[in-house]
């Protein structure tokens, strides 16, 4: 009888543990609750990668079905920007000529920061880690630009001591497609799902009211 106990404790705690883990985000994004955590509204990309010139049918979607009205204008902001950049990438963008003048605006992987701001609320920072966090948010099924083309629209750096090495995300709406910059990404894939990218677009108009 008391081996029989024995094994049935053993086998609940076992129970336990795992259905206590389930949940667990992915390292590095199990730590984002609380941790330093910097967003960042970017736009054109001043180095493109080198040959990456994408034909008309990979330019990216200027409105983006399922996001808020909010959300793709902030795209719009972005994809004005990077015609001038890049010009004849995107419609309307003007011909180039000569060299551009010198752009000093701040970067975040080369991308422009429109505006950044450090988020603070733990509750907003922990869903975005279980969102990020969650292999389930990502498959590969609804990719909108070409091979070796990258649009930034959401920029995110964060760490859980002060003085150590953040971890840098780029999330590309335009793309449907998260890029880790600074660690290895946990999960199989890094196209956004349907459903990932409502719950992300949701989460960066809380960051980022519209008019910020």
């Amino acid at each position: 009888m008391l081996k029989t106990s024995t094994f049935a404790l053993a086998a609940a705690l076992t129970v336990a543990t795992v259905s206590g883990c389930a949940g667990t985000p992915a390292a590095p994004f199990d730590q984002l609750k609380t941790a330093n955590l910097t967003a960042y509204r970017l736009g054109d990309a001043t180095n493109p990668v080198p040959g990456a010139a994408a034909p008309a049918a990979a330019a990216p979607a200027l409105t983006i079905p399922g996001l808020p009205p909010e959300m793709n204008t902030w795209i719009q902001q972005g994809a004005a920007g990077l015609s001038a950049v890049l010009p004849g990438l995107l419609p309307g963008g003007a011909a180039a000529v000569g060299l551009p003048a010198a752009d000093t605006t701040p970067r975040f992987h080369d991308f422009k920061i429109f505006s950044q701001t450090q988020v603070l609320d733990p509750d907003l920072k922990e869903t975005l880690g279980k969102v990020l966090g969650d292999k389930d948010s990502f498959d590969n099924a609804q990719a909108r630009c070409a091979p070796n083309v990258f649009f930034a629209d959401l920029g995110l750096s964060f760490s859980s001591t002060s003085g150590s090495t953040p971890n840098d995300v780029l999330i590309s709406f335009r793309c449907n497609q998260v890029v880790s910059r600074s660690f290895a990404w946990p999960h199989p894939a890094t196209g956004m799902t349907s459903d990932t990218v409502k719950k992300i677009a949701e989460i960066a108009l809380k960051i980022f009211p519209q008019g910020t």
